[in-house]
């Protein structure tokens, strides 16, 4: 089962460690639906701005909203801002086709294209690109290499030529593209995900810091903002990027057209490694279930996909078209959930997430949170007990990966629906706590409700002193239950 209940038990206790973000579409967005995903495994859903109204939207936060209520278990809702994709203009009778070694123009003529030219409605990027630099369309099906390029027309090579049609998508992988992350569709949609305190922003095609920071300004400090990965420019600048976020997601859909294919996997390791050195939450995401979106089951390739992320520690896993669009949605989570339930059972997993290195930095929360990890790798420990308000205990405490899985208590909701896509972290929202005995009475009565562990279990509890002070973590203590102590009066 992917989850389980204890006696006293509130909720949803998952046994697994990685998260699963799940795409919300037609096939999936209806509360019955969302109820039998998040039972299925999924943990945080995804609102994808680039289909949909924002009526469509709405209705589909209330009722995540209204299934977490149901459930007693906090949910992260990502809602993903298109960004700004590039698209050539209309042709004439919709499509054209581009000779393999023949010539070809984009130009800022709007009358509708043909066979040797077509309208690039983006006047930015005349002027920018250089002879050998490269245009992919339609998710690099064609291939377009630049002989001339002045103020009014882009002349290209057909390296690869093919049919096109109208309003596909380009991808210029050689170049900084002079467009802003975020686009005037974008900023209505990043306004309306602050209206609906959504949890994660996801920033698509980011290029540099500054798209990040730009983000951050817009959102006013509401929703944790999740860089998308999925321009080479952007793993150029990837630790200034990973250091002005809060989360990292590996897109490997753009990542895949704009690079060799042979160029990813090594890329996505690089940056899961990087993300996770900072502490920050890293997800792995496109086509990890392809095929699933029109079959019952995977390909052994995708298993392997999804089991390789697991295994290099990633903090969640996302399902895109196979739960939005797809015939089987809540087999694509029940089939994540078993590889993700599997890799981590594999008594090889322990060594291989540990071949990245997270030295904590100088601070006493660091240094307590490596301790945590340390303490649950050396005794029986059953559960690591994070008292927070912000979250950043929680974060420090799963950049270390620790054997033992993490019972964050907190008092803000949104820190705990955050925490959704956080690494072995199973958040409860309760009261802040005011005494040392306090905190101790109610780490017990938790982990007791929440299925970490019964008489005789031993926890780890993390805190600050003074409570309440947020940044003041410097307290670690070992409790061992005596399980009768929800008996007692509170």
């Amino acid at each position: 089962m992917p989850y389980r209940r204890s006696p006293h038990h509130r909720g949803i206790k998952r046994q697994r460690k990685v998260k699963i973000l799940a795409t919300l579409g037609p096939a999936s967005r209806d509360k019955e639906t969302i109820a039998k995903l998040l039972k299925a495994g999924a943990d945080a859903f995804r609102v994808n701005m680039s289909h949909g109204d924002h009526d469509t939207h709405r209705e589909t936060i209330a009722n995540i909203r209204a299934v977490e209520k149901d459930l007693e278990r906090p949910v992260a809702i990502l809602c993903d801002l298109q960004g700004p994709k590039l698209r050539v203009g209309q042709f004439d009778g919709g499509k054209a086709f581009i000779r393999h070694g023949a010539h070809f123009t984009l130009d800022r003529d709007p009358a509708p294209g043909n066979d040797e030219r077509v309208c690039l409605p983006h006047p930015e990027l005349f002027g920018i690109l250089q002879k050998g630099q490269r245009l992919l369309i339609d998710d690099g099906k064609l291939r377009l290499v630049v002989i001339r390029a002045d103020n009014d027309a882009i002349l290209c090579s057909a390296e690869v030529g093919g049919p096109i049609s109208d309003r596909k998508g380009v991808n210029i992988p050689d170049a900084i593209v002079p467009v802003p992350a975020l686009t005037e569709k974008d900023r209505r949609d990043l306004a309306f995900a602050v209206e609906q305190k959504a949890d994660w922003i996801g920033l698509s095609f980011v290029q540099r810091p500054e798209d990040v920071a730009e983000a951050r300004r817009l959102s006013g400090g509401q929703g944790a903002i999740m860089a998308k990965i999925e321009k080479p420019a952007a793993v150029e600048s990837l630790d200034e990027i990973i250091e002005l976020s809060d989360g990292i997601m590996v897109a490997r859909g753009d990542l895949g057209v704009e690079l060799l294919p042979e160029e990813v996997p090594p890329i996505q390791k690089h940056i899961i490694e990087k993300t996770r050195a900072q502490g920050k939450p890293v997800v792995v995401a496109t086509q990890m279930l392809e095929s699933m979106i029109t079959s019952p089951s995977p390909t052994r390739a995708e298993v392997s996909d999804v089991a390789n992320a697991v295994y290099d520690g990633a903090d969640a896993v996302m399902l895109s078209a196979e739960t939005a669009a797809g015939q089987w949605p809540v087999e694509a989570v029940t089939i994540m959930d078993r590889i993700a339930a599997r890799v981590e059972s594999d008594t090889t997993y322990r060594e291989r997430i540990h071949l990245t290195h997270t030295p904590p930095d100088a601070t006493s929360a660091d240094a307590l949170s490596e301790a945590c990890a340390q303490i649950a790798d050396t005794l029986t420990i059953e559960g690591i007990v994070v008292f927070t308000g912000s979250g950043g205990s929680a974060r420090r405490v799963a950049r270390e990966r620790p054997a033992a899985p993490m019972l964050v208590l907190t008092p803000s909701q949104p820190t705990a629906r955050r925490i959704a896509l956080l690494w072995g972290a199973h958040a409860v929202v309760t009261r802040d706590i005011g005494s040392f005995e306090e905190m101790i009475a109610k780490g017990k009565r938790m982990a007791l409700r929440h299925g970490f562990g019964a008489a005789g279990s031993r926890l780890v509890t993390l805190a600050g002193v003074p409570f309440g002070v947020p940044g003041s973590t410097n307290l670690l203590h070992i409790v061992t239950l005596t399980g009768n102590e929800l008996d007692t009066p509170r």
